[in-house]
């Protein structure tokens, strides 16, 4: 999953979602620099990314992707279902999604000394850009895609896969509803068991 999922899936506990949201950033298994509840996010991050990655349902998305873009279709599929993530907030969220995501904001900046150094330096394009809220358009995850053709050096474009969307949007959005239905459940679960130390 992407940024808005790993966030909201952190199940509203500030450390934890600073960790899910910086985990990317934090290699290996000695991360026992941050706050407890900090790392506790980092692992729930590699879990929801395991267990996302090995999904049917998230398989099933990416195959529609797989000709053209490879192994980067799975990437592609994380920011489509933040997408829909944005897109259906009400569904999920008591809390409006402009609101939400300027209290996280808030706590990246409340945060800043604790984040690895990649995400300080790039929070802040983030939030001048509000990535996270320009995820409930079309246009938004396209502009997202966009940026990261530079990360893959010109072997794929990336921003083209918005085609796919737009041609079975009906489709991914249906995949993204029943998946994450699933998703909340283990990452719940998951967190409980961190919690109590059993993993």
């Amino acid at each position: 999953m992407n940024y808005l999922a790993h966030i909201y899936l952190s199940q509203g506990r500030k450390l934890v979602e600073i960790g899910n949201f910086a985990a990317d950033s934090i290699k290996g298994k000695d991360f026992s620099r941050f706050p407890l509840e900090m790392q506790k996010g980092i692992l729930l991050h590699r879990k929801i990314d395991y267990y996302t990655d090995s999904h049917p349902i998230v398989y099933k998305s990416a195959h529609r992707l797989f000709d053209e873009f490879r192994h980067y279709s799975t990437v592609i599929v994380d920011i489509f279902y933040d997408h829909f993530l944005a897109k259906n907030w009400k569904n999920y969220s008591a809390i409006p999604l402009d609101a939400y995501v300027q209290e996280f904001y808030s706590s990246l900046k409340r945060n800043h000394d604790i984040l690895p150094k990649r995400v300080q330096r790039f929070y802040p394009i983030m939030m001048e850009y509000n990535w996270l809220l320009s995820y409930a358009k079309i246009e938004g995850i396209e502009h997202i895609l966009f940026q990261m053709n530079s990360r893959v050096k010109g072997r794929t474009q990336l921003d083209k896969s918005v085609n796919s969307l737009r041609e079975n949007y009906a489709k991914y959005e249906e995949e993204f509803i029943a998946f994450f239905e699933e998703l909340q459940a283990f990452s719940k679960e998951e967190l409980y068991q961190i919690d109590i130390g059993t993993v």
